[in-house]
């Protein structure tokens, strides 16, 4: 046996091990922690992003500890400055400003207050905190409340690249659905058979009954994944998300059927604009909206939303009902109107 070579090893693990109790010992003096992962608002409503500071006591009183909150995009590619605070020093930035502020319950409390919640909130917040030589950082998701639901425009299936599926979305009072979304409406039972872009920049699309022209009909189901695409060339259908709105959707009682000229002056006369898509689902989904009446909307598309499904009226599902793009001289629907306030 070589007495020399065991005596070495012997040492080296007696130095690792003192030197990793010696990291225990002397381990991160500061940590950011978050009491939950997720937290769940509305369009139009609060939230409080959670996040605790737990601090060694060791350590010296420092006012220049600095809070800074920063929104992650949904690539992950870069982050969006949010607040940041430093003593008596505090600020807000871009969209967000005038909207967030800290809790501030405690010294260690270093949780954000976001304020009239807009549908571009939604998503993953970073909370990073600097004291000295110290730091630490926590994620937290802000949810929203909602629904998810397909889009094309007049147009025809798969002519949007992404830049024009964010601005169709848009336009329809919702913007691009996250995969997390999408995932969560094909739990709700949501099936469609055409691919549409997500917010991440990948083309996916939801199956809840396997058949062929969906990817097989022998395959399971499921979130179908084209994974990312060229965001300028090529072109898809687009999954948007809406929440809640503040307002009144309603469908206009009007003694005759309507072009969609006459539709969009019939809801201006009534103090009112012509409804947008997502408005209607928001309507049909998260208050139950139910109407038999074919009504025209903003986009020029004709449709209906029906949650009490019935004999001539969506017998089989829920949903909102989808009647095309007609001609809009056509003189053969009424009109949905939204009447929005503060």
């Amino acid at each position: 046996v070589n007495y020399l070579l065991l005596y070495d090893f012997v040492l080296v693990v007696w130095l690792d091990l003192g030197f990793v109790a010696g990291l225990q010992k002397n381990g991160p003096r500061l940590s950011v922690v978050a009491e939950q992962s997720k937290v769940v608002s509305r369009r139009g409503g609060n939230a409080t992003l959670p996040c605790k500071i737990q601090r060694d006591q060791s350590l010296a009183p420092n006012r220049k500890m600095r809070i800074k909150w920063t929104k992650l995009t949904s690539d992950y590619l870069k982050e969006v400055d949010v607040f940041v605070a430093m003593d008596y020093h505090k600020r807000s930035y871009g969209r967000f400003h005038g909207r967030v502020h800290l809790q501030g319950s405690s010294p260690m409390d270093a949780s954000l207050v976001i304020t009239e919640i807009t549908l571009e909130d939604y998503g993953r917040y970073k909370c990073e905190v600097i004291d000295g030589l110290e730091d630490g950082t926590a994620v937290i998701s802000l949810d929203l409340q909602g629904v998810v639901f397909p889009y094309f425009p007049r147009l025809g299936r798969y002519n949007l690249n992404f830049y024009d599926a964010e601005r169709a979305c848009r336009e329809q009072d919702a913007i691009v659905a996250s995969f997390d979304q999408l995932y969560d409406a094909w739990r709700g039972g949501m099936d469609w058979c055409n691919a549409g872009w997500l917010s991440d920049g990948s083309v996916q699309y939801p199956i809840t009954t396997p058949r062929e022209p969906c990817g097989g009909k022998n395959t399971v189901p499921g979130v179908r994944n084209y994974g990312l695409r060229d965001k300028e060339k090529n072109h898809y259908d687009v999954f948007c998300f809406t929440s809640n709105y503040k307002g009144r959707f309603y469908y206009l009682i009007h003694p005759s059927k309507l072009t969609y000229d006459e539709a969009v002056r019939a809801c201006q006369k009534d103090g009112a604009q012509i409804a947008k898509v997502g408005q209607m689902f928001a309507a049909w989904k998260l208050l139950g909206y139910d109407r038999c009446d074919a009504g025209w909307l903003a986009d020029g598309s004709v449709r209906y939303p029906i949650s009490r499904p019935r004999r001539r009226c969506s017998p089989t599902e829920a949903a909102v009902r989808f009647n095309g793009f007609p001609d809009k001289k056509h003189k053969l629907y009424g009109v949905y109107c939204f009447k929005g306030h503060n």
